[in-house]
């Protein structure tokens, strides 16, 4: 039997990487800033969506667009993905304007980007600008981009536990989505067992439960937009 040795990296390749890291990440929070400021002199309200694939974000912002601008909000929407537009043709149903923001092998949005992506709207006209970032649960975590507001949403079909696997996503959340409620009783999902889970997780965070496909509860979640658009005005 051969023996195999793992070399490990020397600490100077560690250090590195580490430098490099804080390094974007700085850069980010710089930029994040300049989106924070230039959303709040053009009083636009950003919201952020982050989730893992398949979890119905882009359904839910389907639906949440179509609503708003049938009541006479004034909204858009960036879409992210690591390839194709078909996200962003599918939220165009909603009659709204919306950009896609294909990232290639970044597996999150970065607030650079997003600075790209708004150039030549008048921000300004508008209520509300959705984000929908990469469907990724980890990276994202990790990168303000400038928004008000940043809603985590997970599906019952995913299962009661995603709060416990992925904690740093729920902490720098605002509000949590339980989505596909319409699926609940079918995948036998355990809503107390989800709703224990996200405050060990993050005591005291506010939950929703909803369905875009039926539209349950999607009425209690625009309130608490404006409720919290209103709140920072």
């Amino acid at each position: 039997m051969t023996e195999q040795r793992i070399q490990h990296p020397p600490d100077a390749a560690v250090t590195r990487l580490v430098q490099v890291r804080t390094k974007i990440l700085k850069q980010n929070d710089v930029a994040a800033r300049r989106l924070r400021q230039r959303f709040h002199d053009q009083q636009v309200f950003v919201v952020s969506l982050v989730s893992s694939p398949g979890s119905g974000k882009t359904m839910f912002l389907e639906r949440t667009l179509t609503t708003m601008r049938q009541r006479g909000v004034r909204v858009a929407a960036l879409v992210g993905d690591l390839a194709t537009e078909n996200d962003a043709a599918r939220l165009a149903r909603a009659e709204v304007p919306v950009r896609q923001i294909t990232t290639g092998t970044v597996c999150h949005l970065e607030a650079d980007m997003v600075e790209k992506a708004i150039e030549g709207w008048q921000l300004d006209e508008l209520d509300y600008l959705f984000i929908e970032n990469v469907g990724n649960l980890v990276c994202p975590a990790t990168y303000d981009l400038g928004e008000h507001l940043r809603l985590v949403l997970f599906s019952t079909t995913e299962g009661e536990d995603k709060p416990l696997k992925y904690p740093t996503i729920f902490n720098t959340a605002d509000i949590a989505v339980i989505t596909k409620m319409d699926l609940a009783e079918v995948v036998e999902f355990d809503a107390a067992a989800a709703h224990q889970n996200i405050q060990a997780v993050r005591p005291g965070m506010q939950v929703l439960q909803v369905s875009a496909k039926s539209g349950t509860q999607m009425d209690s979640l625009l309130g608490c937009l404006e409720a919290r658009r209103t709140k920072s005005a």
